[in-house]
């Protein structure tokens, strides 16, 4: 058996990557997708945190916070307060498990198996993004009809209120980028998870996302100001509510999610390659 022959298989799908044309990609991308939701589906305890995340912090906020937030007897406006700014947080919740799921595939060696074929690396990845999008777009639903049973109104109209659905999608898909390219730089699931936390509480709970941010000392007040979950939480209220700024904390959030897909989205995909 000749050398040429025998580097032939794992050599060919990298040196072909570059060529593959949009309608192969979208078709791989396509194909990877319906693999990961034929995962979920053997697997429906993995839609745990979709289903039942929302509904255990709308309700633990609401009767257990919301008197203290907003006053005794003043819940009603608290869920108007409360559940846009939580579809902020149902991405970077999401998101997490983009991460970890990432580095258990490449310990069971599931990624090796697709870096030898004849496919973009990005498809991979892209089709793990489309599948979690959908896992978030469930968690978002599950969470405005939670809030519709405990009296949540739609004032700003019908299309605003898709606005904020789709700017909440839109930079949760950004975030994932981020926890994909931690899953390929720690070396266990569990490290992808005890980091992410550390990010996560921070951006959460330094946020507008459960209260309003003039009570807060005035440093962590200036933290919540750059901080894109309270942009992305103001402007999804404004939207639903009909009422305070929507153009500044939309535009704010829309630079956010476009400059971290352009920086991590790179870096990613240029990881997944080299990653042994």
């Amino acid at each position: 058996m000749s050398a040429a022959t025998m580097t032939a298989p794992t050599a060919k799908p990298r040196a072909d990557e570059g060529r593959i044309g949009l309608r192969a990609n979208v078709r791989h991308i396509g194909a990877l997708a319906r693999r990961n939701a034929l995962q979920i589906k053997q697997d429906p305890e993995s839609m745990f945190d979709a289903l039942l995340m929302p509904i255990i912090f709308i309700l633990l906020f609401v009767y257990v916070f919301g008197g203290a937030i907003a006053g005794k007897g003043h819940q009603q406006a608290y869920v108007q307060y409360l559940v846009p700014g939580m579809m902020a947080m149902m991405g970077m919740n999401i998101a997490m498990a983009v991460g970890t799921g990432v580095n258990e595939d490449f310990r069971k060696g599931v990624m090796d198996r697709f870096r030898t074929m004849p496919i973009a690396r990005s498809s991979v990845l892209i089709a793990k993004i489309v599948v979690e999008v959908g896992r978030m777009l469930i968690a978002t639903a599950i969470l405005l009809g939670m809030g519709f049973l405990l009296g949540l109104e739609v004032k700003g109209g019908f299309f605003p209120f898709l606005g904020a659905i789709a700017l909440s999608t839109a930079f949760g898909a950004a975030l994932m980028w981020i926890f994909i390219l931690l899953g390929l730089a720690m070396k266990t699931p569990q490290a992808v998870q005890g980091v992410a936390m550390l990010v996560l509480m921070p951006l959460q709970f330094g946020s507008s996302i459960f209260a309003p941010t003039q009570s807060m000392p005035g440093w962590l007040e200036g933290f919540t100001k750059v901080n894109p979950l309270s942009n992305l939480a103001d402007s999804a209220r404004a939207l639903i509510n009909g009422q305070g700024a929507v153009l500044h904390p939309t535009l704010i959030t829309l630079g956010w999610a476009v400059a971290i897909t352009a920086v991590t989205m790179p870096l990613a995909v240029a990881k997944f390659r080299k990653k042994t």
